[in-house]
């Protein structure tokens, strides 16, 4: 495996255009948000060529890993407050008598269904999915029973397509 300080390993004859710096640069994209294609896009290279540095220098491997986890928890954090409710402190600031006066306040914002269903949807997709799984053993089911289900899972159906 090559080292992450190698700037020019041949590969195929051709010199890579890897550097050490991709790392920092590699992370705090990632941190915003960077996907491989988009990582690609910067670097000036083929998202395969992105690929294989994963695989040829662990530190940027580990970059990567470093910039998507923090930004996912970043993100995963402030779904969680929004789908939570949360409160921080403000300033209120209102010119009085041609007098500026701050007033200390706390600001709420309630928890907001939206947030929580998708919160939901995702981590508890068993229970919260739209798409719900029926499971019906028709080996052991007389003909009439099993179209009297038919008839029941069409009519649901029919009823939450309106």
């Amino acid at each position: 495996m090559a080292q992450d300080t190698n700037e020019n390993i041949n590969h195929g004859g051709r010199p890579t255009k890897y550097k050490p710096a991709f790392n920092t640069q590699a992370y705090k994209l990632c941190l915003l948000g960077a996907t491989d294609k988009e990582l690609a896009e910067f670097f000036e290279v083929q998202e395969s060529t992105v690929n294989n540095w994963k695989i040829e220098y662990p530190r940027f491997l580990e970059s990567l890993k470093r910039g998507k986890l923090k930004a996912d928890a970043i993100v995963a954090e402030k779904l969680f407050r929004r789908a939570t409710g949360y409160s921080h402190p403000d300033i209120d600031i209102k010119v009085i008598n041609d007098k500026i006066v701050k007033t200390p306040l706390i600001k709420n914002y309630p928890p907001d269904t939206t947030a929580a269903i998708f919160w939901m949807k995702n981590r508890r997709k068993d229970n919260w999915r739209d798409k719900q799984v029926i499971d019906i053993d028709l080996d052991g089911m007389s003909e009439e029973d099993a179209k009297k289900v038919a008839k029941y899972i069409l009519d649901e159906h029919k009823k939450n397509s309106q």
